[in-house]
């Protein structure tokens, strides 16, 4: 398979998806709780549909896990190489909420990493991509530009966490690392403005599941950046029976020792 050869199509594929997310985002939609307590519009489902249906056109013989779709088992998921993970709609409650502040999430999983991945901002009309061989680029308003991470962190320290789920585990961390830029945010875009320089770090210290990261860290990798659970280890993929994530930190720049200021953390 040629990646290069994806890359067009499934942009299309979230461009269409994010349009349908647009169409309820225009209507007075109503919310549903999934069994988790978590949010579940029909925008989750459009996008969810139309994706899958694209999907199964473009690459049939590679499977697909979403959000809105059952999990399979173990047994069964644990044998492929390689999977289509997504997140239809990443930042329902952000979506409720009406800030914007949620995307498209595609992703490649390869031998338990991303390797390909299409975040897509619906409200803002723009596209970040990260895919091997090929490098990060964003794409907005009929231009596409490359992207990478700053090589040295700012001062002050650019941060970037959660919108929905500050807790105190992050004001911990920001009191440890002194003087700070916090940048509150909504879904995977914590991972694009660190992709595109526009932060130095991203610690994600609580819960999240695989489809809510893989894209945006195929985003980072290929900026040049780093998504590490707080043992060194890249976060990884399909190697368990849930598919939670760890805590994990996203990196811009290497010249501090992030992982070790976390560790006092814990």
């Amino acid at each position: 398979m040629n990646l290069n050869e994806l890359i067009n199509p499934i942009v299309d594929l979230a461009v269409d998806a994010g349009k349908a997310i647009l169409e309820v985002y225009a209507t007075d939609f109503d919310v549903q709780e999934k069994g988790d307590k978590s949010p579940l519009t029909q925008a989750d489902l459009a996008s969810h549909h139309c994706i899958v249906r694209g999907l199964g056109v473009l690459t049939p013989d590679i499977p697909v896990i979403s959000e809105e779709e059952g999990l399979p088992s173990f047994a069964e998921r644990g044998q492929w190489q390689r999977y289509w993970l997504i997140d239809p709609l990443d930042g329902t409650k952000e979506f409720v909420n009406r800030n914007g502040e949620f995307t498209v999430n595609i992703a490649l999983i390869d031998s338990n990493r991303p390797i390909f991945g299409v975040v897509h901002v619906p409200v803002q009309d723009k596209t970040y991509i990260g895919c091997e061989g090929h490098g990060s680029e964003l794409r907005e308003g009929g231009s596409i530009t490359s992207i990478s991470v700053a090589a040295i962190s700012g001062d002050p320290v650019r941060i970037v966490g959660s919108r929905s789920h500050r807790g105190s585990s992050l004001d911990a961390f920001l009191a440890k690392v002194g003087e700070s830029d916090m940048l509150p945010m909504g879904s995977s875009l914590k991972f694009c403005v660190v992709a595109e320089g526009r932060a130095d770090i991203y610690p994600r210290l609580g819960p999240t599941s695989e489809w809510d990261t893989a894209a945006a860290q195929a985003v980072v990798e290929q900026a040049g950046g780093k998504v590490l659970e707080l043992d060194g280890k890249p976060l990884s993929y399909n190697a368990k029976e849930d598919i939670l994530n760890p805590w994990f930190v996203v990196i811009g720049g290497t010249d501090r020792d992030w992982l070790a200021l976390l560790a006092s953390d814990e």
